[in-house]
């Protein structure tokens, strides 16, 4: 089940999500919007020009209130908000429709597992072929959360718990990456 924004306000006022800060005039029908932090990871070509998914990758870091992200590129970003789920809620990130439609793609890979904590890293893709210029604190994307119907058992407990700053890829601790 999708919260509404009365569940939303109840289960804040009930410590089951906790948003650090939290605006409530970003409280929307069924979501959250989150908020662009000033902290940014490009990934750096590597050397040979091609890069195996499940080794390191290199990223420049920039920290910023404002960038500028050329054309057809992509970079990670973090939120604002640092956000804590309890064992019974899993929740996904959404673009905002004003952000896609000016051409910037936020994310592929939205999951928030039950048990998460940290700042959310966004994927943020500029898809038109000219230079976006992006400043720290707009609204970003939107969090929706989801009830299960029992609570989670497991936890989430991976790679990027508690991360507070966008965090780059960590495919080399999958398990897969032990036969590279």
């Amino acid at each position: 089940m999708i919260l509404s924004d009365t569940d939303i306000k109840y289960f804040l006022q009930h410590e089951k999500i906790k948003i650090t800060p939290l605006q409530a005039n970003h409280i929307e029908p069924a979501s959250i919007d989150l908020t662009l932090g000033n902290h940014y990871l490009f990934p750096q070509q590597p050397q040979g020009g091609n890069q195996n998914i499940l080794e390191p990758f290199n990223y420049k870091e920039v920290q910023g209130h404002q960038i500028t992200l050329p054309a057809k590129s992509f970079v990670l970003a973090t939120t604002n908000e640092y956000i804590q789920l309890n064992s019974q809620l899993a929740a996904f990130i959404e673009g905002r429709s004003s952000i896609g439609r000016a051409g910037l793609f936020i994310q592929n890979a939205g999951w928030v597992d039950p048990g998460f904590q940290g700042n959310i890293t966004l994927e943020l893709y500029n898809a038109n072929n000219f230079s976006l210029t992006i400043q720290a604190n707009i609204r970003i994307c939107q969090i929706v959360f989801a009830e299960t119907q029992t609570p989670s058992t497991h936890l989430y407990k991976g790679k990027y718990q508690g991360q507070t700053t966008a965090t780059g890829s960590m495919s080399f601790k999958d398990i897969e990456a032990k036969d590279v």
